[in-house]
């Protein structure tokens, strides 16, 4: 049992009515908590950074998806994250505002794990060499702008081409990204440990084509050899940029590591079981 003093802030999806009663509400429990001190309570998107430093853990109050920016504010210095779901799914953040309260004297001791799951790296680079790049941590994908349009995406591997898709779109994916856009799609559930990429076409027009597995610590590049549509690429679901004939994208494995935080007890099966309503057998009911 660690009984130093636990140095933590509290991060907020937005500033909507819901959210701002969870947080003053958890604001006061943590104000409350012995051996504890609350560095400051801001919207994602507005935390300074220089708070970082002086931080264990970061609360985050809202759901994946305020998790996922979360990652991506925090840069090159990433917290251990504890995700309170405020949001649809709670595949991340698995706690509940109740739960949090109540196990809190594990996450005081540091009675925890924190698991480091693969971030990934993405450069775009326009004709003229000007390029932009972002952190991310589900996935990157290129797809059409407008619906019941393909696009042609070629993909290659360290410089060597691997083919070019014709479909909606194309995924490349973390093992954390592969439960979300990528499973849609109809590709794999991988275990969030693991060091591969996942590669997802969306909608293939081919009776053959299936998700690729592959290594993590491989470039990935995506490129449009023409389009007939407007073709637009979005960072997690969250970040849109357009996207055209001539751009590439490059996609690897980050220097920095997404950390969860996970109490004990948890288990990635019974999560996909609970959460995606996964199931290997039928439920037969008992006269069958």
């Amino acid at each position: 049992m660690d009984t130093k003093q636990l140095r933590l802030i509290l991060l907020k999806r937005d500033s909507s009515d819901r959210i701002e009663r969870a947080a003053q509400e958890l604001t006061k429990f943590l104000h409350s908590q012995p051996g504890t001190e609350l560095l400051t309570v801001a919207v994602i998107e507005e935390l300074d950074p220089a708070t970082l430093d002086g931080s264990e853990v970061a609360v985050v109050l809202g759901g994946d998806g305020a998790i996922i920016r979360a990652c991506r504010q925090f840069g090159q210095r990433q917290l251990p994250i504890i995700g309170i779901n405020l949001g649809r799914l709670g595949f991340l953040a698995d706690l509940t505002p109740d739960l949090f309260r109540d196990r809190f004297d594990e996450i005081r001791t540091r009675s925890f794990g924190v698991v480091e799951h693969l971030m990934f790296q993405c450069t775009m680079t326009r004709p003229d060499g000007e390029s932009k790049s972002w952190l991310g941590v589900n996935e990157v994908a290129i797809s059409a702008e407008a619906t019941l349009q393909m696009v042609e995406v070629a993909l290659s591997i360290d410089d060597a081409p691997v083919t070019t898709y014709s479909c909606d779109g194309l995924i490349i994916s973390t093992p954390v990204g592969s439960t979300a856009h990528s499973l849609s799609a109809g590709g794999p559930a991988i275990r969030q440990d693991l060091p591969v990429v996942v590669v997802t076409p969306i909608c293939p027009h081919t009776l053959s084509n299936r998700a690729l597995v592959d290594a993590a610590d491989r470039r990935y590049r995506m490129e449009l050899p023409s389009a007939r549509t407007e073709v637009v690429l979005v960072i997690d679901g969250q970040i849109r940029v357009p996207f055209q004939v001539g751009d590439r994208v490059d996609f690897q494995k980050a220097d920095v590591t997404f950390k969860l935080a996970r109490l004990a007890g948890h288990n990635y099966y019974s999560v996909l079981e609970k959460k995606l309503g996964w199931s290997g057998q039928p439920r037969y009911s008992a006269d069958d």
